[in-house]
């Protein structure tokens, strides 16, 4: 038996056909509007949402017409990929030519002369431009009445980046220099690292080969529940990449991806807060040092993607403070909401609170806009938070236009997640699943001490340090609170499954590691931002407060709805993300504000406060687990192989020896007996067929009331992990049965 992980020419060709067509939509969606808050960061964000959306859908649609195979996934992205082409390339020429016509023609502010290409002059809010025919007020949705070639091409994007290095300090490149080390060297990894967290082996991986085999979408009989239950919008992004090259090489690049469209948006946020050049970098910093990020952006695990839709949706929200919402942003919050939801449901948590600040912002816009006539094109925002409304009735219109747009949103988002609610619902009864589902990760107990105590358990965890005696005093102090108020800390209603509280998180593990520094200047950010946020950013105070309340307001429903687990740092992941901008610009005012003696404490403080950030993420990327740079299971010292099994290294050759038996056997049609929890993906690897088609896998046990299991006397060998004794139970008479620790395997007499 020769296992081989070697993608094809072929097939490294078509996996870089989404990416370049991304790039190609990120050209063709930038913002025209002037006045747009980091345009190209929009740009990306409006790209990579149609793409998640696009992504989605043709895993439905084929999935729906049994068409799930590589050439009708290739023929899907080369059609995107001519119509990103085809977008961007218009949109090249739309502005070439806006550029010819602006060079020739004077353009006017008011009634001053405006020369097209000096430096921007400020425009009083409401003045006419003129030129050519174009009478529009500024700020505005159209497109800029002189976007040169120079201005907007790469070129002169290249231009701006050197032009940016030069004038930035020495501080500020520091900065920037670590946060791109971080993200290279994780590239690095993510590319040399074989796919070897603990649930991708159980369900996420496993559920991706059970498409690929089945050809549809259609649910299988297994004894693993999470395989069907859990929303599998980021197994559809692996899909893509499992079909396209044959094999799961490029897995851990769609994380990779994540984490670093997660950087660009919590920055974009900074800069939407008020933020300057420091404070996008420094919130950048803050949460490229994050020890969970490294650590999951060379992952395969589901968190930062979650978190990448949820900071996208937040970004949209915020753009709609100030301006009038737009049918493209509309499109895109309701792909953002609907790509939340068919990735990790706990994302919608945070999602539902920056939909309502939407909701409320535009009818404050709208009730303003009674009171100041302005011509349909000047929907943009003043430079600043538009006035109080004061006692102003809501025109009909501009309530109708938000209720409008908020349907808009959920049609799209049920767009995208409905099938596989439909999926769900038909199955089981109820679009959540199955009660074992239902009960095992929400709270099942609502009043006040018992989501306290979740609450401090839950931020325990998420602060922990590798200081010992403070995290047995923080825990017993929890544990008596606890008990004083009457509730059970181990209580199975707000605890999951058989866990007990507390468990150590310091460690740097991609599913459990605490971020106590992150999350302590995320917290101190949010209280200022709330409490004196005129300190922070006296231009947008009104905004960075709304912001806070919502990122405040997304923990606390977090704490409320979701049960302590050892693992529930990784769950907060998006949480984080939306938070670290508010820290990044509390830290901008802190050396910004501080005068004299104090202003040296300041800095003094806030450097080493981010010098131990840096030391947390380095250590991680170098150290953390399961993929690490150096020490035992370094990534440059350890087989594929074994790669795949440092999480449990035991287990490597006891696949090895069963696989070889059964395919020595000459076996066909293999049965698996397994438990809820155990890895079932190294048998899809193991098992392929000689010309690399998939094995043909069935189960014995199905925890689907309608999708009966295998019969054990249809199959011409049996594969078993876990329990021998369960194992035993499912042999037909007269098989052998051979165990090792592990795993074991069964043949039929004469094989």
């Amino acid at each position: 038996m020769v296992f081989t992980s070697a993608m094809s020419a072929a097939g490294s060709l078509l996996a870089a056909v989404p990416a370049a067509a991304l790039l190609l939509l990120t050209v063709a969606m930038r913002p025209r509007e002037v006045g747009a808050v980091a345009p190209l960061r929009l740009g990306v964000v409006r790209a990579v949402l149609l793409g998640g959306a696009y992504a989605v859908l043709v895993v439905e649609v084929l999935g729906a017409s049994h068409a799930l195979t590589r050439s009708a996934f290739a023929a899907a992205w080369l059609l995107f990929l001519v119509a990103a082409a085809t977008a961007a390339g218009l949109r090249w020429r739309r502005e070439t030519r806006l550029g010819q016509q602006s060079a020739a023609t004077p353009v006017t502010v008011g009634n001053a002369p405006v020369t097209v290409g000096a430096a921007p002059q400020p425009v009083p809010v409401g003045a006419a431009v003129s030129g050519g025919g174009l009478d529009v007020s500024v700020p505005t949705d159209e497109p800029d009445p002189a976007p040169t070639q120079a201005r907007r091409g790469p070129a002169g994007l290249l231009a701006a980046a050197f032009d940016t290095w030069r004038t930035a300090r020495p501080g500020e490149r520091l900065l920037a220099g670590t946060i791109g080390g971080l993200v290279l060297v994780e590239l690095l990894i993510a590319l040399l690292a074989e796919p070897n967290n603990f649930d991708s082996q159980t369900y996420h991986l496993p559920k991706v080969e059970h498409w690929v085999a089945q050809g549809d979408l259609d649910f299988w009989p297994t004894a693993i529940h999470r395989q069907v239950t859990i929303p599998p919008g980021a197994e559809y992004l692996l899909l893509h990449l499992r079909l396209l090259t044959g094999g799961d090489q490029l897995h851990n690049l769609v994380q990779w991806a994540a984490g670093v469209l997660c950087l660009l948006v919590a920055a974009r946020i900074t800069a939407q807060l008020g933020g300057g050049r420091r404070a996008q970098l420094l919130t950048a910093f803050v949460l490229a040092t994050t020890p969970m990020v490294v650590l999951q952006a060379t992952s395969t695990q589901t968190d930062l993607i979650c978190a990448a839709w949820v900071a996208c949706a937040a970004t949209l929200v915020l753009d709609g403070l100030r301006r009038r919402t737009g049918w493209g942003t509309l499109l895109g919050l309701g792909a953002a909401t609907g790509l939340t939801a068919v990735t990790k449901t706990s994302g919608l948590i945070a999602v539902g609170p920056l939909l309502v600040l939407w909701g409320l912002a535009q009818l404050r816009l709208a009730r303003a806009e009674r009171s100041v006539p302005v011509s349909p094109a000047a929907a943009g925002p003043a430079p600043t938070d538009p006035p109080a409304p004061g006692g102003r009735s809501w025109p009909v219109g501009g309530l109708a236009r938000t209720v409008g747009g908020s349907v808009l949103i959920l049609v799209v988002a049920a767009v995208l997640v409905g099938p596989f609610l439909a999926r769900v619902t038909a199955e089981f009864g109820h679009p959540l699943g199955p009660p074992r589902l239902r009960e095992s990760i929400p709270m099942e107990r609502h009043d006040p001490a018992s989501i306290v105590v979740n609450a401090l358990r839950i931020g325990h965890t998420a602060f922990d340090t590798p200081l010992a005696p403070l995290r047995r005093a923080g825990a017993e102090a929890i544990i008596s609170g606890a008990e004083a108020v009457g509730v059970d800390p181990q209580d199975r209603a707000i605890t999951f499954g058989r866990e007990l509280f507390p468990e150590p998180a310091w460690y740097p593990d991609e599913d459990r590691v605490a971020f106590p520094l992150a999350g302590a200047l995320a917290v101190i950010g949010a209280v200022i931002a709330f409490a004196r946020p005129r300190r922070v950013t006296p231009e947008r105070a009104g905004s960075l407060r709304a912001y806070a309340v919502v990122v405040l307001t997304a923990v606390l429903l977090h704490t409320a709805m979701i049960k302590w687990q050892p693992w529930g740092n990784r769950l907060l992941l998006y949480a984080v993300v939306l938070a670290v901008p508010l820290a990044g610009l509390w830290l901008d005012a802190l050396l910004r504000n501080r005068a004299g003696g104090r202003r040296s404490v300041a800095t003094v403080a806030a450097v080493t406060v981010l010098a131990t950030s840096a030391l947390a993420g380095v250590l991680a990327l170098s150290y953390g687990f399961p993929r690490r740079l150096v020490g035992g299971g370094s990534v440059f010292t350890t087989s594929d192989w074994d790669t795949r099994f440092l999480r449990r290294p035991q287990w490597a050759d006891e696949f090895r020896w069963a696989a070889t038996a059964v395919q020595n056997s000459g076996a066909r049609r293999i049965g698996l007996v397994q438990q809820n929890d155990n890895w079932e993906y190294p048998w899809w690897l193991l098992l392929r067929q000689p010309d690399g088609g998939s094995p043909d896998l069935v189960a014995l046990q199905s925890v689907l009331p309608d999708r009966p299991p295998a019969d054990p006397s249809s199959v011409d060998a049996i594969v078993c992990t876990g329990s021998k004794a369960a194992c035993a139970k499912l042999v037909p008479a007269g098989w052998r049965l051979e165990f090792r620790g592990y795993v074991g395997y069964a043949l039929p007499p004469g094989r």
